[in-house]
């Protein structure tokens, strides 16, 4: 028998990483056959599409779906993770796609929508609005289509989403995710401000040991997964700064929770702090100018602006880009007017 395997789960839950190490006692059996007597819930298919995306490597080469394993082999999968048990109801909702093929879709999710079901969201979510695009739709292969997620963002992030239409994709976009060769870029703003134009924050991120519901860094690496968020300073308001964020881990909550760690939670994000005044004066009309910013993006101000990734079946780079969504355009706007009408107040006492 061979070692029970190693199931490392990503920190998005739609795909993970199998590592088996083949015992000096096994016969020689093709990979598939072997993969489906170790893996929970693997098909025989899904071994196979795997192989095809290059996701099943053996002694660190890709492998096919023939290969005989052998004792002492050391064997890396990357699968996709089975959907949970819902029942997914297609719901006729309402969603912005700004490309759509074969092999994917790209959504450009608005505020407040949940992306799949889970507890306390069973309707609504941008799966069950999937389930009704996709309800009449036959793939390639006569299989009903179903969109398969291979990342998500939080409820109350806008932005650029990527579904998978088929498994295969699926698994290829997968393996991109795991291999952090996706370009994923961040518009947020958060308090505070930056002595750099840019920097790196890099700490481990794990569920909060008291309170299940919010993710913090630990540093010392003993709990949590790594992760790793680069910035950029795009607009200095003094009191709040406008930033890119350009992820190299998709952890969790990975800005939120880094750029609380530093000091600077993003603006109006309850979870982690930021819908308290941090920064600025204590004049009254100043509350009221926050107060007036937080009603005006009553979320934490944070948008996936762009995704960048090789098609799974062309292998070509596309990139796909979005505008800021209204609320943040306004409270952007607001920052800016405020800022120029506190200078002109400075240089007219100069």
């Amino acid at each position: 028998m061979s070692e029970e395997p190693e199931i490392i789960e990503d920190d998005q839950e739609f795909f993970e990483h199998i590592r088996i190490c083949v015992d000096k006692g096994q016969g020689l059996l093709r990979i598939d056959k072997f993969l489906m007597s170790r893996v929970e819930n693997a098909s025989r298919n899904k071994i196979q599409n795997a192989a095809k995306a290059n996701c099943i490597l053996v002694n660190e080469k890709p492998v096919k779906s023939n290969y005989k394993v052998k004792p002492g082999d050391v064997i890396s999968v990357v699968m996709t993770t089975p959907p949970r048990e819902v029942e997914i109801i297609p719901e006729n909702i309402p969603i912005e796609v700004v490309y759509e093929d074969d092999d994917l879709i790209l959504i450009n999710k608005k505020e407040g929508m949940v992306v799949h079901p889970g507890y306390g969201h069973y309707t609504g979510t941008l799966v069950n609005a999937l389930a009704y695009r996709f309800k009449d739709l036959p793939s390639r292969d006569g299989e009903p289509v179903k969109g398969a997620l291979v990342h998500r963002i939080d409820k109350n992030t806008t932005g650029i989403l990527l579904v998978a239409k088929n498994e295969l994709s699926q698994t290829r976009l997968a393996k991109e995710f795991y291999d952090h060769t996706i370009n994923r870029l961040y518009i947020a703003l958060v308090w505070g401000d930056f002595k750099e134009d840019e920097g790196t924050i890099e700490g481990h991120i794990g569920r909060s040991l008291r309170d299940r519901k919010v993710m913090t860094v630990f540093p010392d690496g003993d709990y949590g997964k790594h992760a790793i968020t680069h910035y950029k300073v795009i607009e200095r308001f003094g009191y709040v700064t406008l930033v890119e964020c350009k992820l190299e881990t998709g952890r969790t909550h990975q800005i939120r929770a880094h750029f609380r760690y530093i000091g600077h939670p993003l603006f109006n994000d309850e979870t982690y702090g930021g819908d308290q005044i941090l920064k600025g004066t204590t004049y009254s009309k100043y509350k009221q100018f926050i107060t007036n910013c937080f009603k005006t993006i009553p979320r934490h101000v944070l948008h996936a602006k762009s995704l960048g990734f090789n098609h799974p079946t062309s292998g070509k780079f596309v990139f796909f880009d979005s505008e800021l969504p209204e609320d943040m355009q306004n409270v952007l706007e607001k920052w800016r007017t405020y800022t120029t009408a506190y200078q002109d107040n400075i240089e007219q006492e100069d």
